[in-house]
This record gives C-alpha cells, sequence and structure tokens, in this order.
C-alpha cells in the first residue's frame, strides 16, 4: 500500500509483508551569496589573524564611566598641593603638619607652579630671569640630590625637587614687603635674610635627615646658598 502526499516531498510505503517503513526527502540546494566584498573581507580577516595581526580588529568599546577628570588625569591633586604649601610656608614641628609628605610623597605640578609664580614676580625689568630661574631650579636640585646621595642620604632627584620648589615659597612671601620697604635699607637687609632662613630650613628640615649624623653641615651650606643664589636673581644683586 502506497501514499503519496499531495506535497511530493515524502513517499511512505507499508505492506502486509514488513513492517519498515522507508521514506525520501528531496530537499533543493541552498546558495547564500554575500558578495565579492564579503569574500574579500574573510579572506582579509583571515590573513590578518593568520600573521598574527588579530588584533588590529578588535574594537575597543567605550566606557563613559571610565572617563577621568583632567585634572586626575594629569595627576594634580590641588587638596595636596595646599596641604604641602601650608607645611613650608609653617615649617614648625609644633603646628602639627605631617611635613614628611612633602618629601615622601613627592609631585611635580605644584613646585613647578611655585617656580613659575617666583619667575613672574622676578620678570619685573629681567625677562630672562624666568628661564634662569627654571634651569637653576632644575640644576640646583640636582646638585643637592648628588651631593645628599655622595653623602649616604635616601632621597630620590624627585624628592628633592619638589622639596627644593615648594620652599621657594617662603622667598614669594617676602616679594611684596620688599617692594614696599625698599627705600628702608636695614629693614629690607633684614626682611631677605630672613626669607632666605625661612626658605633654607623648610628644605634642610625635610631634606637633611638623621642618616647624615655629623654631615648635616655639608647638605645645609649648599642649600643655604641655593636659595640666596634665588633672592638675587629676584633682587638683582
Amino acid at each position: 500500500m502506497q501514499f503519496s502526499p499531495t506535497n511530493g516531498d515524502f513517499t511512505f510505503v507499508s505492506s502486509t509483508d514488513a513492517e519498515e517503513l522507508s521514506g525520501t526527502i528531496d530537499a533543493p540546494d541552498i546558495t547564500l551569496n554575500m558578495g565579492p566584498d564579503a569574500t574579500r573581507d574573510t579572506y582579509a580577516t583571515t590573513f590578518l589573524r593568520q600573521r598574527g595581526y588579530g588584533w588590529l580588529l578588535e574594537v575597543e568599546e567605550e566606557d563613559s564611566e571610565d572617563t577621568k577628570p583632567l585634572l586626575e588625569e594629569l595627576d594634580i591633586d590641588l587638596k595636596d598641593i595646599y596641604y604641602k604649601i601650608r607645611c613650608v610656608l609653617m615649617p614648625m614641628p609644633s603646628l602639627g603638619f605631617n611635613r614628611q609628605v612633602v618629601r615622601d610623597n613627592p609631585d611635580f605640578w605644584g613646585p613647578l607652579a611655585v617656580v613659575l609664580l617666583f619667575s613672574m614676580i622676578s620678570i619685573y625689568g629681567q625677562f630672562r630671569v624666568v628661564s634662569w630661574i627654571i634651569t637653576i631650579w632644575i640644576f640646583g636640585s640636582l646638585t643637592i640630590f648628588l651631593l645628599a646621595r655622595v653623602l649616604g642620604g635616601e632621597v630620590s632627584y624627585g624628592q628633592v625637587l619638589g622639596v627644593i620648589g615648594y620652599s621657594l615659597l617662603p622667598l614669594i612671601v617676602i616679594a611684596p614687603l620688599l617692594l614696599v620697604i625698599g627705600g628702608f635699607e636695614v629693614v629690607s637687609t633684614l626682611i631677605k635674610l630672613f626669607g632666605v632662613f625661612w626658605a633654607a630650613y623648610s628644605a634642610a628640615s625635610l631634606l637633611v635627615g638623621d642618616e647624615f649624623k655629623t654631615k648635616k653641615p655639608l647638605l645645609i651650606y649648599p642649600i643655604f646658598l641655593l636659595y640666596i643664589y634665588f633672592l638675587s636673581l629676584y633682587t638683582g644683586v
């Protein structure tokens, strides 16, 4: 007995002599044509991956949550800079500031801002001083760093650069006073000495540690001379 479906796809055969059912399925061939461009893309992808350039095909997903503010991208912490400024301007231990953070956590932008501010103050009548002050800051700090290492100190160049830069703040503080009382020579000289001692003490108290023992004057004296030279660049004397 034979059953022929109307769609012609299946044929079922049944007989009394056999219990087996047999059938045939005729499926048409299906061809997916994606065009020549897709073929070329497949070949190019395979070619790049075989030669180890598959990373060129990777697409990074932009995550808006990873977008950082500009100050954070530049590693500028205004609160940290402000705290370090206070530590330098008020170096007395009795005030309770953790002054070692100026040395132990050095940064670049804070000292650079202080040096540029001192340079801007010194611009009046002598524009060439600006580049020279920055040069003295960089190479003067390098000299103090090399001397400290020779004497057995455990400091890095970045730490010395930061401390020397921040410690210019006392000279910036006395600069307006020198403009006001410039006619009083004795008072002006005393203020200059006070500013230099203030700056040198702020820097030396941070850089000259107990590891120097009896060699402290060998490092304090060059720091003192460095700030005298900085002041001379401002006053022109």
